[in-house]
């Protein structure tokens, strides 16, 4: 049986997916859908929020101390952060603010283990 999801971390993947669909439209000119580019860094967005060390005491990832994704991976979410992340506020106000709480965490807290 499949342990259940942290909502911590469901919320967290809705916001880097709405993020990069911001990001899709603006850029890539997406009016439905994501392009095979933006769907792909999503899915990698989520499967390293899936293997997250921190789950629910997890800071932003730019705050963590173990960078989990790659390089190439990295450098794209950046790239898409930095241009949609202050759009947020005004497109997904929200969000834009359980971001904001999350990224004032010190640092991440591990779970306990049982």
């Amino acid at each position: 049986m499949a342990a259940e999801e942290d909502p911590r971390i469901i919320r967290e993947k809705k916001t880097v997916e709405a993020i990069i669909r911001l990001y899709c439209h603006d850029f890539h000119r997406t009016t439905e859908g994501l392009c095979a580019e933006c769907k792909e860094l999503i899915n990698y967005s989520k499967e390293r929020l899936n293997q997250c060390p921190y789950q629910a005491g997890k800071t932003t990832c730019a705050k963590c101390p173990v960078h989990c994704y790659k390089p190439e991976m990295g450098e794209k979410i950046h790239i898409v952060m930095r241009y949609a992340g202050p759009r947020m506020m005004s497109r997904h106000p929200i969000m834009a603010v359980h971001h904001l709480i999350d990224k004032m965490r010190r640092k991440p807290i591990k779970p306990q283990k049982s």
